[in-house]
């Protein structure tokens, strides 16, 4: 799946909800990885928390929620090297790998160049 750019609030297709997620997830791994790129001095990581029994998850969802929010926190507090590097994506405090297009440079630059066209506010350098 590639992000359609040209279509971040879906007024050119049919709304499809499992889409949309999908693909909202992937637009914020693309911009955590472009925060790391951008700004060197900032540890900028994306996760993947699982899929817990919320109201958006249903309580069928497989997942813990006591470990749904453990590497959010362990990211931000912890001085494991692991936690302390950046343009990394994790699961469970894992280290996986993204879908590829979130390394791509030019799809990171063309989600920049869009949400500033919406928003109106330029990513700072």
């Amino acid at each position: 799946m590639h992000p359609r750019i040209d279509d971040l609030r879906w007024t050119k297709r049919s709304w499809n909800g499992a889409s949309a997620y999908a693909e909202s997830k992937l637009c914020d791994v693309l911009l955590a990885f472009a925060v790391a790129r951008h700004w060197k001095n900032v540890l900028s990581n994306a996760l993947e928390p699982g899929w817990v029994p919320t109201k958006m998850g249903g309580a069928s969802a497989p997942g813990d929620m006591k470990k749904a929010h453990v590497t959010q926190a362990w990211l931000a507090t912890s001085d494991d090297q692991q936690a302390r590097s950046t343009a990394k994506y994790f699961y469970h405090q894992k280290l996986r790998e993204p879908n590829p297009i979130a390394r791509d440079v030019k799809a990171q630059d063309e989600l920049l160049a869009e949400c500033a066209r919406i928003s109106g506010v330029w990513f700072p350098e």
